[in-house]
């Protein structure tokens, strides 16, 4: 049998808004991080597709909206559907009772199924004493998928609590032996959680209390890191925007020709607000130990870092830094715009081999969106750098300045669902020839890039990608990849044609 009842949401308040997305970036001189946005945008397709259970949620939503006796009206309480085997409702006491399956449809985008459910209408509180399952598809808000035991909640004051219960909201899978429900925050004790959906997850954190804000902020108490079964890194407190995406929580390990196998991992010590330590560490077979210390201080568009220790680029050559200051500030023009900028200082003391200077970076870059046009994605960006150096030799050879401006173009196309290519031409006026340092720098100035990317499984990607020199027409880099999926890790190898070298990367990747 079915009621209709005026009850607001049972689980409104149970996760807040989240745009957190797993990045997948590759490790490359020849352009074909373009192949970057396509797998994301890819991924961010797949993630969005509804489910079957989702999709039954929509219907049955249409189907109540027009069985309702009267117009909804703004303001009123969101009119919700109560089904079940037995359904027993006391409108003097607002008392309820409903046992089978229990099917309670809130007409804003929540569903709450259980074998029997007790509360008052008029207390607008709903218990369940077994197990819950609760899906929540609201516009503008993360879909929610929760099972859970012993759960009250208040629908009105939008406070409860709920017993050990699991799901995932947005793309994070979660766990918790207990959550509480309040207006503005939820707390997780005993909680988990990982992009990983392994019933045994391949890699996770967990922590002793986590709470979730309204401004997309998780705080984590007495964090452990783990790979599978195995503590792999602790902290005693951490805390992130659910939005971001740069930070690598566990180890990533490889080998490469000239370093031999190497293991790295980042350390993040949280000291005050806004202000962190963050320790590197590199470890390979060939050299031995090389570690870099970073006291970083973020606060919305602004991030200085003092940087000490070793640092490396994407062709394995390494500098250190004696220390060096870095400051940056970058934002969007807004919503009129579909642009960004960035402004960004350096100044330090570098060392490479043999040679010490000190060394002045100054850049301001400007990033045109990316434009999506059908099956085509166009990159734009320019910039403007300066870099000073003072050598420090016997023979003072004065100071070394290059200025001027980069530009870069480039154009991908998806053809198939398997097959996706690019081209590019860009401009640095810094190269290894002009500049003292060689370190993330090539040794020409304009270059043509150009490569395709092919399925040949579901979970296998072979990529091509040339970088030509365009001065001489001349061939630099060719460069092999095969990308292969580990369920919630991956492996990536390379073969560098030209160069004669073999490179193997794995880590986890939260997708």
């Amino acid at each position: 049998m079915k009621k209709f009842l005026s009850v607001v949401p049972i689980v409104a308040a149970l996760f807040v808004p989240s745009t957190a997305q797993a990045i997948y970036e590759s490790s490359s001189d020849t352009g074909t991080q373009m192949f970057d946005y396509i797998e994301n945008r890819r991924r961010e397709e797949r993630e969005n597709r509804l489910t079957e259970e989702q999709k039954k949620l929509l219907a049955d939503i249409a189907e109540a909206k027009e069985r309702l006796p009267h117009e909804h009206k703004e303001g009123e309480p969101i009119p919700a559907v109560f089904e079940g085997d037995d359904l027993v409702y006391y409108s003097g006491s607002g008392e309820f009772i409903a046992t089978g399956k229990v099917d309670i449809i809130q007409l804003e985008g929540y569903r709450f199924q259980t074998a029997e459910a007790t509360g008052n209408t008029k207390e607008q509180v709903v218990r369940v004493e077994g197990q819950a399952h609760v899906l929540q598809l609201v516009p503008g808000a993360p879909r929610v998928t929760l099972d859970g035991f012993k759960t009250v909640y208040n629908y009105g004051k939008k406070t409860g609590t709920m017993g050990e219960a699991r799901g995932k909201a947005g793309e994070y899978y979660l766990t918790g032996k207990r959550f509480e429900f309040y207006p503005d925050h939820i707390v997780v004790y005993d909680g988990t959680q990982t992009k990983c959906d392994a019933k045994t997850p391949d890699y996770h954190l967990s922590a002793e209390r986590m709470e979730i804000w309204p401004e997309q902020v998780i705080k984590m108490y007495n964090v452990k890191s783990w790979i599978k079964n195995t503590v792999v890194g602790t902290s005693e407190y951490e805390e992130r925007k659910l939005e971001e995406t740069d930070k690598q929580h566990f180890p990533r390990i490889g080998y490469n020709k000239d370093h031999g196998v190497y293991i790295r991992d980042d350390f993040e010590i949280p000291l005050f607000k806004h202000l962190e330590l963050v320790i590197g560490a590199y470890i390979e077979s060939k050299k031995g130990i090389r570690s870099n210390a970073e006291l970083q201080y973020k606060n919305r568009d602004f991030r200085g870092k003092v940087r000490y220790g070793y640092y490396d680029d994407k062709d394995a050559k390494w500098i250190q830094k004696e220390p060096s200051l870095d400051l940056w500030y970058g934002r969007h023009f807004g919503k009129g715009l579909p642009l960004s900028y960035s402004i960004e200082a350096e100044i330090g003391h570098w060392r490479q081999k043999s040679i010490a200077s000190t060394h002045q970076e100054y850049e301001f870059k400007l990033t045109h969106d990316p434009i999506y046009m059908g099956k085509y994605l166009l990159l734009l960006n320019t910039s403007y750098k300066i870099t000073k150096d003072h050598p420090q030799t016997e023979v003072d050879s004065g100071k070394m300045t290059v200025k001027g401006w980069n530009y870069s173009i480039m154009l991908g196309r998806e053809f198939t669902e398997r097959l996706a290519g690019y081209v590019g031409y860009a401009y640095t006026k810094n190269n290894s020839t002009n500049s003292l340092f060689d370190f993330n720098t090539d040794a020409y100035s304009r270059k043509v890039e150009g490569g395709i990317s092919y399925y040949l499984t579901p979970k296998d990607r072979v990529v091509v990608g040339v970088k030509m020199n365009a001065d001489n027409h001349k061939i630099e880099d060719v460069d092999y990849y095969w990308y292969h999926d580990l369920h919630c890790s991956q492996m990536i190898l390379r073969w560098r044609e030209k160069r004669k070298k073999l490179e193997v990367h794995w880590e986890f990747i939260p997708w």
